[in-house]
């Protein structure tokens, strides 16, 4: 009777599953992705916040100026480094000066300094970059980000046309050879890009990445910027998204040049720290974000849990096998 009762209900798994894949992945899955050939290249700044990140900025902070945009700003935000991060910063500016004039880029650092009422907040310091910004249209990264591409702030500004203020984008991480973490952070990222392309393609936006991610100057004035959820450590890039993403102001930007790549974890507990804090944004999410979002995991985990007990038991073996195999079938064809 019991494995009479898991056995339906692991079909109604399933059939949740096979609705998720079906008709909310595969709006995104099997849409070409547009490339942006526009001659129309509006101002923009682009902004990189950096705490103790030297090292990686020796490394990234070229790859800023090697754009194929006429015009834009590099924002460069020092949050309270307790290393040279504003050394490196000033010396790029100062040594690539002659450079950076010539490609009409200028450079503005800002150097953030202790705040005991916004202790140890990235979001106060972006919230002081935002508003040094000189341009109206915002692209973020992270210090230990770099893009793919010579074309990623054209293919990134150009999803601002019509009403939308928000663009969303693909961040990655570097692969690493021989190095099963490695292969377990790529996956997850590509499953939540996943997630969270297909549900702005619906019309429901629930997240970003700040390592890819853009809005403009007047839509985080309007939303009063992270006030709301400013006592969190995390969250200035999905929580924010959350809470101002509607369908008509969010677009979606996902063609192989606007991906930017990043430094992945080496150590599961460096990882493991960096899930439990994006993970612990989430219950500040939109109801029906977390319903959607809820309802996605516990048919995962399910999924596996249901399949291991009727498989232990041998219970209608050759159909469970089927049921297991048809779902393999269809995720791997969206995925």
């Amino acid at each position: 009777m019991i494995l009479e009762i898991l056995f339906y209900v692991f079909v109604t798994v399933v059939a949740i599953q096979f609705i998720y894949y079906i008709i909310i992945f595969s709006r995104f899955s099997f849409v070409k992705p547009k490339v942006y050939i526009d001659s129309n290249q509006p101002p923009v700044s682009v902004i990189i916040c950096s705490k103790n990140e030297s090292e990686n900025l020796k490394d990234k902070l070229e790859h800023f100026i090697n754009q194929h945009y006429q015009s834009y700003e590099l924002v460069l935000i020092n949050d309270r480094s307790n290393d040279d991060t504003l050394d490196v910063l000033e010396w790029f500016k100062e040594n690539y000066e002659e450079r950076l004039n010539f490609r009409n880029i200028t450079v503005k650092i800002v150097d953030i300094q202790e705040n005991e009422q916004f202790w140890g907040s990235k979001k106060y310091a972006l919230t002081l970059g935002i508003k040094a910004a000189t341009n109206e249209l915002l692209l973020f990264t992270d210090a230990d980000c770099e893009p793919v591409s010579s074309f990623w702030i054209q293919e990134m500004v150009a999803g601002f046309s019509g009403d939308k203020s928000i663009v969303l984008g693909y961040g990655g991480y570097r692969f690493i050879k021989n190095s099963f973490l490695n292969k377990i952070i790529r996956f997850e990222t590509l499953m939540t890009a996943i997630q969270y392309f297909s549900f702005a393609k619906m019309g429901f936006p629930y997240m970003g990445v700040g390592r890819n991610l853009a809005y403009t100057k007047t839509q985080f004035f309007e939303a009063r910027g992270f006030a709301d959820h400013m006592h969190l450590r995390s969250g200035d890039d999905d929580l924010f998204i959350n809470q101002i993403g509607t369908k008509k102001n969010t677009e979606v930007c996902y063609s192989s040049n606007s991906f930017t790549i990043s430094e992945p974890k080496t150590s599961y507990k460096d990882w493991t720290l960096q899930k439990r804090r994006h993970i612990s944004t989430a219950s500040y999410y939109k109801l029906s974000h977390k319903l959607l979002l809820s309802l996605l995991y516990l048919s995962q985990i399910s999924f596996w849990i249901i399949a291991i007990i009727l498989l232990i038991f041998q219970y209608k073996l050759y159909l469970i096998l089927g049921i297991i195999g048809f779902r393999f079938l269809f995720t791997f064809i969206i995925i």
